[in-house]
């Protein structure tokens, strides 16, 4: 990836007529129907994009692995291996579209750069706006990146860092080469209705059981997140201009916030004003099998104590006229879905009780040896 991302491409719509200005995810754009492909749209981020293209009047279509889907019947459905290029130049064919978003990761198995790459340059020529959906992991570590920050290399120890830069790295080569028009968006922690990561309701099932709250290490570490919602709505604003061809954009809320506050603010929206929050190092928590990822032996919610990676917004405050919603009402719009749908299986507190027994301290005491 360039040190400074550039906005000189010469890609152009088949559809759209040079100059025009055009808002694929509004349906107040009238007739201006685009044929927009989402690879990954089922779950989450790419559902929530799906029913907003559908809803605009966009003819979608969507490729993941299954025959069928669960949207209208408007929605068309391609059967393909994300990461088997060929499988998505066979299920493609001759079809041509005016915008792709490469929503998907494969969790289980990784997507590499490489096959990020393959799937792109099936689409090189034959498409306006190539959107890919990376994540603020791209950088590998640290804290307040700007969209010229070097990327994780690619012997980072982390799969998800090192997939995620070295896809950005191969994309932005590509736009180097061909004019592709690369568009690529950085995460960080997606929060909103639907989410299928066991994190906020992680939190608001022990609340709302009146457990007690693990914060690991004294809750320092920073986290920051973005709603689904503002990453959508930015997703489909990115096609709206050809100025962003080319570009990277950080996607957050302005302010990263610890693990304590994070806790602090998922018990007011849920309605505990005083959540009982107890300390285990970090450390310990490892040793005695606490796990980050999966569903078994979770602490901290899924995938969420992690080393905090941070980044400024400012590029897409410029460009994309961004204002996230504010944290604590997007937090509550969430909390309103989690009760309504409790989508979750019932909580397990056995691993989390052995801790407490073993470990526990109130943020501010002594921890326990």
């Amino acid at each position: 990836m360039p040190t400074r991302a550039t906005s000189t491409s010469k890609a152009s719509s088949s559809r759209t007529p040079a100059g025009a200005r055009h808002s694929i995810g509004d349906p107040s754009a009238g007739t201006d129907q685009k044929r927009i492909l989402v690879i990954g749209g089922t779950q989450f981020i790419g559902k929530l994009l799906v029913e907003k293209l559908s809803a605009a009047g966009h003819e979608v279509h969507i490729l993941h692995r299954k025959p069928k889907h669960l949207f209208s019947k408007r929605v068309h459905n391609l059967c393909a291996d994300r990461n088997d290029a060929a499988s998505i130049r066979k299920a493609v064919g001759a079809t041509r579209f005016d915008a792709v978003y490469d929503i998907a990761y494969d969790w289980e198995r990784g997507t590499t750069g490489a096959q990020v790459e393959a799937t792109a340059q099936i689409f090189d020529g034959k498409v306006a706006r190539y959107v890919f959906m990376s994540s603020v992991a791209a950088y590998g570590d640290g804290l307040n990146h700007h969209e010229g920050d070097a990327l994780a290399p690619d012997d980072h120890a982390d799969a998800y860092c090192r997939n995620k830069a070295m896809s950005e790295r191969a994309l932005f080569r590509l736009h180097q080469r061909t004019g592709f028009p690369i568009v690529t968006l950085r995460p960080p922690f997606v929060y909103g209705p639907g989410n299928p990561f066991y994190r906020e309701a992680f939190f608001w099932d022990r609340l709302r059981a009146g457990k007690p709250l693990i914060l690991p290490s004294e809750g320092h570490r920073l986290m920051q997140f973005i709603y689904v919602h503002d990453l959508v709505d930015l997703a489909t604003r990115v096609t709206e201009s050809r100025n962003t061809v080319g570009h990277a954009f950080n996607t957050a809320n302005t302010r990263p916030i610890t693990q304590h506050e994070l806790l602090l603010d998922l018990a007011r929206v849920a309605g505990v004003k005083e959540p009982e929050l107890v300390v285990v190092s970090r450390d310990l928590i490892h040793r005695a099998g606490g796990k980050v990822f999966g569903t078994e032996k979770l602490y901290f919610g899924e995938y969420f104590d992690i080393p905090a990676i941070t980044e400024i917004i400012t590029k897409a405050q410029r460009m994309l006229a961004f204002k996230p919603i504010d944290f604590e009402e997007g937090l509550r719009l969430t909390y309103r879905n989690y009760l309504a749908k409790r989508a979750y299986p019932k909580p397990d507190f056995t691993f989390e009780n052995e801790l407490l027994n073993r470990y526990a301290a109130r943020p501010g005491e002594p921890r326990s040896a």
